[in-house]
């Protein structure tokens, strides 16, 4: 049986002890104070990355990784025995990573690589990449693990309320007058995914009830199944992550083994300290 290995970008909000166990090997988004780039993850997590912008008082900005990041990834795994390479990127909606992918894998035109443009972000692209890395240790092969995974990526969903547009207006996301109005009629967004992009899902008045509403749509989402994969992530929020866990539960069926996963520098810059949400998997 050929032996596959895996490859992903940090923007799937893997853990790093997570993603040695599965032997996946991550390739960093670049976290850029000024002159300054930064390894998402490697270099810098999501507290370290806004202890800086409080003291710098700015945004870091964000790049792909470079085609040459991405070769180096794939040269290492042929090296180290491997026969083929399958490699999922966050979506081409919201980053260059897919195409630098794409490139690398031009540049060692006789080696099987497999690019895989996950059309998402966070832990939905870290469950596909979970589910690919389980099909191909019970056997699947790249089209067959490509295809579960892919399945697994449909049934995902994620929603995650945001407490300040603080960050996205310093990122000029949105004006400062329409950051400060929301600060003071307390308006909390809830995100979600779509298209490919982490997009505003609505706009809702105190934390209290963001949370709640969020509860629901989860719930409503799942209509009393329990979900088939489970993970809270966060920004620098990690005592709140674990109360938002616990009303889930009241909510809809857990599953024994949940996730907790932060977002990672790579996408919490584009969102704002103290994110929490949830991420999970319709059962089939």
């Amino acid at each position: 049986m050929p032996r596959v290995a895996v490859i992903t970008d940090t923007d799937a909000s893997l853990p790093l002890e997570l993603a040695q166990r599965y032997q996946i090997r991550l390739v960093p988004i670049r976290v850029n104070f000024g002159q300054e780039s930064l390894r998402a993850v490697f270099d810098i997590d999501d507290a370290a990355t806004f202890e800086r912008i409080r003291r710098e008082g700015r945004i870091p900005t964000t790049a792909a990784p470079a085609p040459g990041d991405f070769l180096q990834a794939f040269e290492e795994a042929f090296a180290a025995g491997a026969d083929e390479v399958l490699c999922f990127t966050v979506s081409s909606a919201l980053s260059a990573t897919y195409n630098a992918a794409l490139r690398a894998r031009d540049m060692l035109p006789d080696k099987p690589i497999t690019v895989v443009d996950t059309y998402n972000l966070s832990l939905g692209q870290g469950f596909m990449v979970l589910a690919a890395a389980e099909a191909l240790a019970q056997g699947a092969s790249v089209p067959e693990a490509v295809a579960y995974a892919q399945d697994v990526g449909r049934r995902t969903r994620l929603f995650a309320v945001l407490p300040t547009l603080k960050y996205l207006a310093m990122s000029g996301r949105v004006g400062h007058l329409a950051a400060g109005m929301a600060g003071l009629l307390r308006i909390m967004p809830i995100l979600t995914v779509r298209e490919g992009q982490l997009q505003l899902l609505e706009k809702v008045r105190t934390r209290k009830r963001a949370w709640s509403r969020a509860l629901a749509l989860v719930q409503q989402a799942l209509d009393g199944a329990q979900p088939e994969r489970l993970a809270i992530i966060h920004i620098h929020a990690a005592a709140d992550a674990r109360a938002f866990h616990a009303a889930l539960c009241q909510h809809v069926p857990c599953p024994d083994q949940v996730l907790f996963a932060e977002l990672t520098p790579g996408l919490s810059v584009h969102a704002g300290e103290g994110l929490v949400g949830v991420v999970f998997v319709l059962p089939a």
